[in-house]
């Protein structure tokens, strides 16, 4: 992205996925870029006072009002202004279909005239190809991806963060890594790098990270708790919050790896995603994940021989 400008960077499944990108957004500020945030979102944006700005296209602001118990763009919103001192808005997507997710993708890109665009999974399930014996939770990350691989901007990235969080809802990662090798092979695996406690731009996450949580106590992201447990030392069976009580964990310094990827490439491999284009209602798109993997034939689970 040396000789890009004008960078979108995306949560791709949700939630707080945005916050995995936060090292990435911090480095590109860093490097003079012209940085833009935006997530698909779990919150009823209508019911709050975010400006529409396209059909499921909202702008939320540290100033925007509604939703009291789960509202990460708008905590992101509030940190980034106290940190960087103006406002920043966060572009949040409806969690509806890929059609309407798609089209507003497309005014995004026309009304902030991007030259690239990452998109972010925290946890690494939107590498899956559909042919895995479980997929994840894929419907948010498929339409995200769907909706960027539709768009005519040159770069366009997918970063994973978080190996190994995605075991909690049945997802093999030796089928994982196997994805990751084929793509090796394509020339579309573009590196890892490990999130390191002592650069600025993971500390500027770990910030973000214990200021959504103090939020959302009751709540907190597992995804980004489970990554910043990674990033401190932890290992094991270790439980940031009650959240995750209950659960066997794995943290590991895997967690703190950054994975990249050229999102054509990722999207191409899929072979499902075809179906998702037209989907209006996250039912909709459900139902086509559901339908297509009880025809696929899946490859068989393994474990990681390490």
């Amino acid at each position: 992205m040396e000789s890009c400008q004008r960078i979108l960077v995306a949560g791709a499944g949700g939630g707080f996925d945005i916050y995995a990108g936060l090292p990435i957004v911090h480095r590109l500020q860093s490097l003079g870029k012209q940085v833009f945030l935006a997530n698909l979102s779990f919150t009823y944006l209508r019911g709050t006072s975010a400006q529409e700005l396209h059909p499921c296209l909202f702008a939320v602001t540290e100033s925007t009002a509604g939703e009291d118990t789960y509202f990460p763009e708008r905590i992101l919103a509030r940190f980034m202004a106290n940190k960087i001192g103006h406002e920043t808005p966060i572009y949040a997507f409806e969690n509806v279909g890929g059609k309407p997710v798609r089209e507003a993708y497309h005014y995004l890109r026309d009304r902030l005239d991007l030259d690239a665009i990452v998109l972010v999974d925290g946890g690494t399930d939107i590498l899956l190809r559909g042919d895995e014996a479980n997929l994840g939770t894929p419907s948010e990350d498929m339409v995200s991806l769907a909706a960027v691989n539709d768009l005519d901007v040159a770069t366009r990235m997918v970063v994973c963060v978080g190996f190994g969080i995605d075991t909690y809802h049945g997802v093999c990662h030796a089928n994982w890594l196997e994805n990751v090798a084929d793509l090796s092979a394509d020339g579309a695996f573009l590196g890892a790098s490990a999130l390191l406690a002592n650069m600025r731009e993971v500390q500027f996450y770990l910030e973000a990270v214990a200021a959504a949580d103090s939020v959302t106590q009751d709540r907190p992201s597992i995804v980004n708790g489970s990554i910043a447990s990674a990033i401190e030392g932890r290992f094991g069976n270790y439980h940031r919050s009650r959240r995750t009580r209950g659960n066997e964990l794995f943290i590991s310094p895997l967690m703190s790896l950054v994975w990249a990827f050229d999102l054509v490439a990722v999207a191409r491999r899929n072979l499902y995603l075809h179906l998702l284009y037209d989907t209006n209602s996250q039912r909709e798109v459900s139902l086509a994940i559901e339908q297509f993997h009880a025809t696929v034939k899946c490859r068989a689970k393994a474990t990681i021989p390490h």
